[in-house]
């Protein structure tokens, strides 16, 4: 995670993306990132600036087959721009894109009645991510109340 976090607070602006319900806990981080005052996206949010040389962007696809986030990550490679993939499958396409390579492997033999679909990669995610906004809070020496005053209901 401290990979993730270096990428993230050297970059003049950080990008999150990911479909569904990664999509949504891409949102989640996003949201976080900037209640620590950083400047980040969602990418397909329709005020989301390009992503330049140096950005880092964050990719969220449980499979690594996503063609759309596929395609992200090809153009982020393009313009310069680092990439840090959370997916549950390292030989992906997404991952073999990735500068920074965050793995969530489930077991094979997981019972997922009451877990459908992707839901413990996702939770699983949304786990790690927060992980990487206290580390980076740590690090920038921010707390619930610089936070909080950043929040969206404060304003």
């Amino acid at each position: 995670m401290k990979l993730a976090s270096d990428s993230i607070l050297r970059s003049k602006q950080t990008f999150v993306y990911g479909v569904g319900r990664s999509g949504i806990v891409g949102k989640a981080f996003a949201m976080r990132l900037v209640q620590l005052g950083l400047k980040a996206y969602f990418i397909g949010e329709s005020t989301t600036p390009i992503v330049e040389k140096g950005d880092t962007v964050i990719l969220i696809s449980n499979t690594g087959e996503t063609s759309s986030a596929i395609q992200t990550a090809e153009i982020v490679n393009r313009v310069g721009a680092h990439s840090i993939v959370v997916t549950s499958e390292p030989e992906s396409s997404l991952a073999k894109l990735a500068e920074v390579l965050i793995i969530l492997k489930m077991p094979d033999d997981l019972n997922t009645d009451c877990a459908p679909l992707g839901t413990l990669f996702e939770d699983t995610a949304m786990i790690v991510l927060d992980g990487i906004i206290s580390e980076i809070m740590e690090r920038k020496g921010e707390n619930d109340e610089s936070m909080r005053s950043r929040h969206a209901i404060w304003v």
